[in-house]
């Protein structure tokens, strides 16, 4: 009987941490730093021309 409540409060608390990382802006902006550096690092390895870092840099901002 006393099972119900505790699985209530489990699923309860994985919605909500489950709204919190999904909505995290700073998720979003360490996701964002994380692609710059390896797209420097592409481009200071000679993957891409600066023409292409330019852009690709552009479209991530």
């Amino acid at each position: 009987m006393w099972i119900w409540p505790l699985l209530g409060l489990v699923v309860l608390g994985t919605l909500v941490w489950l709204v919190f990382r999904l909505t995290d802006p700073a998720g979003a902006a360490r996701a964002s730093a994380a692609a710059r550096r390896i797209l420097d690092e592409r481009y200071a390895r000679g993957e891409i021309d600066e023409e292409e870092y330019r852009r690709r840099r552009a479209g991530l901002a």
